[in-house]
């Protein structure tokens, strides 16, 4: 089997326990992977400022894959790559997430515009990335500069609905899909995690087959299709378990460090 040179880690369900922290443990098996010789970076459907406090205790020094790897900024939160939803797409989607009746997120490079403070998941979002939405009572003047919308839903299977409505609506005009079962991400077309995996190995001149990716939902299909070794959280769905080479323990019981520490053996370091 190819040695694993590289490991790209989904955050929330993942690296991250339910209640967003990070583990000594998860912490000192990335501080191995570094000392082992083996690259790690962070994608998510977070936007850059939410990924920024991880950087230093993971002592990152690869590029990381915001906005589920559409956009890729460097450790210091410059942006490397950046592209955006089509104006219309955007405008599509809004219009569907309401008829749906989800409530609807739009973030741009540096704002996370929200029309309804009082939504279900607001607070948790700001827990979640550190840092507090801006109030819109129109999102008309942020289109042209969305970097992710979001549908933010407490009904799982309505947003599920949803999710293959807006798929059918966009076509190839953006990528929809859930990053948890109460969010549904809407992303530039043509980039997911999947690219970013791509263009992470080809930063550091390896092929993809010793790329190592790890993660929990949907949205982390996409780099398990283009890695060498992919590994599905024990708290992932059982679709994304099927389509994973292994399966680790849940986050709340150190999955992650778990799978680390697989990385490392089949590296041949003890």
């Amino acid at each position: 089997m190819t040695k694993i040179s590289l490991v790209v880690s989904d955050v929330d369900g993942t690296l991250l326990t339910k209640d967003k922290t990070l583990t000594e443990r998860a912490r000192s098996t990335v501080q191995r992977l570094h000392q082992a010789g083996i690259g790690f970076t962070i994608t998510s459907s977070r936007p850059a400022i939410g990924m920024r406090f991880l950087i230093e205790p993971l002592a990152l020094w690869l590029p990381v894959g915001p906005f589920n790897g559409s956009s890729i900024v460097d450790p210091e939160m410059r942006p490397v790559e950046q592209h955006l939803i089509p104006a219309g797409a955007a405008a599509r989607s809004l219009r569907i997430l309401r008829e749906f009746g989800a409530d609807a997120w739009l973030f741009t490079t540096d704002k996370w515009l929200i029309d309804n403070p009082e939504g279900s998941y607001v607070a948790h979002e700001q827990r979640t990335i550190r840092a507090d939405p801006t109030i819109v009572t129109d999102f008309s003047p942020y289109l042209a500069s969305a970097c992710k919308i979001v549908g933010a839903s407490a009904d799982a299977v309505g947003l599920e609905r949803c999710e293959k409505a807006m798929q059918e609506a966009l076509g190839s005009e953006a990528t929809a899909v859930r990053s948890q079962t109460y969010y549904l991400d809407i992303t530039p077309p043509g980039f997911n995690k999947g690219t970013f995996v791509e263009a992470m190995a080809k930063r550091v001149g390896i092929a993809t087959e010793a790329v190592a990716t790890i993660g929990d939902m949907q949205n982390d299909l996409a780099m398990f299709r283009v890695s060498g070794v992919s590994i599905a959280m024990g708290n992932a769905t059982d679709n994304v378990k099927d389509h994973a080479t292994h399966v680790t323990a849940t986050n709340e019981q150190d999955g992650f460090a778990e799978a680390m520490e697989m990385i490392l053996k089949l590296n041949g370091v003890g």
